[in-house]
């Protein structure tokens, strides 16, 4: 077989792999919402069934006010934080990124129990409320900014880093105030980065699930209709058409994201002077301040969940003990759900690694086949505007189907992983194509003049300029496949319980405690996978990735040649 044989046979195999996992599964839920219960086409009927019923329309009503409270609570304080940590002096910075970035390794489950613990019916504060109650709106804007919060911060962080100190240096000379130099230099520069942050975390609101179905009280949102529709009553028609209205709000914020990354241009030139901030007693301390409180915000809510997991009757008895980690007194799976949860995460990074690194591979080094690999960016990006209760609802539909083929690896493990894959493959796909792009094309021609095979050069070259790069993907699948609860709330057989499953399970029974101790141990198993990334990738670095240091370049540079 022939090298571009081979080349066009694997990227056309993914292309059918995405299509299968990604746009057939939501393609199923569409049909299913323009079906009755028997299979017959019946148009827009069930649409205009749920839109005229007042207690389920008010939950477009719901989730809209929700998206817009968690987005302008969380944009505020993630760029107040970004602010701190990019353009001030203030002391402990690692901490403050490290604490500001931690929620990204819970599930969203996690601050809802805490809150419910702080504020709840027996929480500790609850008098602080006034008579209010935290069950409702307010418990789930409370714990959608602790769970949305890193999401904005990496991406803040990001477009603040990216400023000219000679805009500010001229601005200075004119006499432009710090306030103004803020609205004319610094807001503009990073206007691209704060409308991506607004939809990325606007999504998260509308479409999670698991914070609202903890602390969410009688405060119904789109993501719990469609749980309640098909867990619940098993109707499944009316269920597609929630999801179909939940796609909605996703699909808006992925065009408009995708148009504004169009525009964005390059904010650093040639000649451009990278910002450095300077010290400045009274805003450095202002900076601290209003970091700390956020931080404070977040350790708070984690340390709440620990100590809960840990407490023996609360809050009656504060003594501490580990009854709470004796999952099989609370539920029948026991172990085996965090177990299986370990599985699945293993199993979705090792190939969805292959996967998104070798398909981004495949269509951005190497000639011809523009068809194919145009469909495979299309698709390797529609993802991310498919929330996950909308991919379950769609393998519900497509995989369940006594005429697919496939339908064997429903109930199992593998539709787990497959869903998880297909959920979380965008980024990790845009990661391996940024990587890849900093590296000449020079480097595959040359090695197809000498004939030397594409494969071999992905190996010897290619692969171990960007293993940090497969590192971080690896981790990124692994983290999201220990916290994720969207698409496999409804794939899990009892077989294959997740520990995040379990966590909603055993909160739905009023074993709060033991469901805290769930997501615990999710946390902590999500920070210790982070922390071991950061060991290897050092290691990795230190004996792969020499040539990327400076020094070790000067010196070959200047060394003395041998005839």
């Amino acid at each position: 077989m022939s090298e571009s044989v081979l080349r066009l046979a694997l990227t056309v195999l993914l292309v059918v792999v995405l299509v299968v996992l990604v746009l057939l599964p939501v393609g199923a839920i569409l049909g299913k919402s323009l079906e009755d219960q028997a299979g017959s086409f019946i148009g827009l009927a069930n649409f205009r069934a749920y839109l005229g019923s007042p207690s389920l329309t008010r939950s477009i009503g719901n989730s809209l006010l929700l998206g817009l409270l968690t987005t302008t609570i969380t944009i505020s304080l993630a760029f107040l934080y970004a602010y701190a940590l990019s353009r001030s002096c203030m002391p402990f910075k690692p901490l403050f990124r490290g604490i500001g970035l931690v929620p990204i390794l819970s599930p969203s489950l996690l601050p809802a129990i805490a809150l419910t613990y702080l504020f709840g019916n027996q929480g500790l504060l609850k008098d602080l409320l006034g008579g209010g109650s935290i069950y409702g709106l307010a418990g789930i804007v409370a714990a959608q900014v602790f769970y949305s919060f890193p999401h904005a911060l990496m991406i803040l962080i990001t477009a603040l880093a990216l400023s000219d100190a000679r805009l500010y240096e001229a601005a200075e000379i004119l006499g432009a105030s710090r306030a103004r130099m803020f609205r004319t230099i610094t807001l503009p520069g990073a206007r691209f980065g704060l409308i991506s942050a607004i939809f990325v975390v606007f999504t998260i609101a509308v479409t999670d699930f698991g914070a609202a179905k903890v602390i969410g009280g009688q405060f119904n949102v789109l993501s719990i209709d469609i749980y309640k529709q098909v867990i619940g009553q098993q109707n499944f028609r009316m269920g597609a058409v929630v999801g179909v209205l939940l796609l909605l709000p996703a699909l808006l914020s992925f065009a408009v994201d995708l148009y504004v990354r169009r525009r964005q241009k390059s904010m650093l030139g040639g000649r451009a002077v990278v910002l450095v901030p300077e010290p400045s007693r009274v805003f450095d301390l202002a900076m601290l301040v209003a970091a700390g409180l956020v931080a404070l915000f977040v350790v708070v809510l984690l340390g709440t969940a620990i100590f809960a997991s840990l407490v023996k009757f609360w809050p009656y008895d504060l003594s501490l003990s580990l009854n709470n980690y004796d999952f099989a007194a609370y539920d029948a799976a026991g172990w085996s759900s965090y177990g299986n949860s370990l599985a699945m995460a293993a199993w979705t990074a090792m190939i969805g690694t292959v996967c998104a690194f070798g398909g981004a591979y495949l269509v951005e080094k190497g000639p011809g086949f523009v068809l194919p690999r145009a469909l495979y960016r299309g698709l390797a990006v529609l993802p991310l505007a498919v929330p996950g209760l909308v991919l379950g609802l769609g393998y519900i539909f497509f995989f369940n189907s006594v005429s697919n083929p496939l339908n064997g690896v429903y109930g199992g493990l593998s539709i787990l992983v497959m869903s998880t894959i297909a959920h979380y493959y965008t980024v990790p796909h845009l990661m391996a194509v940024t990587a890849l792009k900093q590296i000449n094309d020079e480097i595959e021609e040359a090695a197809a003049a000498l004939g030397v095979p594409f494969w071999r050069t992905f190996v010897r070259v290619t692969l171990r300029i960007c293993v940090p790069t497969v590192i971080d993907i690896a981790t990124y699948f692994f983290l999201n496949a220990m916290t994720t609860i969207g698409a496999v709330v409804f794939l899990y057989a009892p077989a294959t319980k997740l520990a995040s499953v379990a966590v909603v399970e055993m909160d739905d029974t009023g074993d709060t405690a033991a469901a805290a101790a769930m997501a615990v141990m999710i946390l902590l198993t999500a920070a210790a996978v982070k922390i071991l990334q950061t060991l290897l990738t050092s290691v990795v670095v230190g004996r792969s990735q020499a040539w990327r240091r400076r020094d070790l370049i000067d010196k070959a540079e200047h060394a003395p040649v041998v005839a």
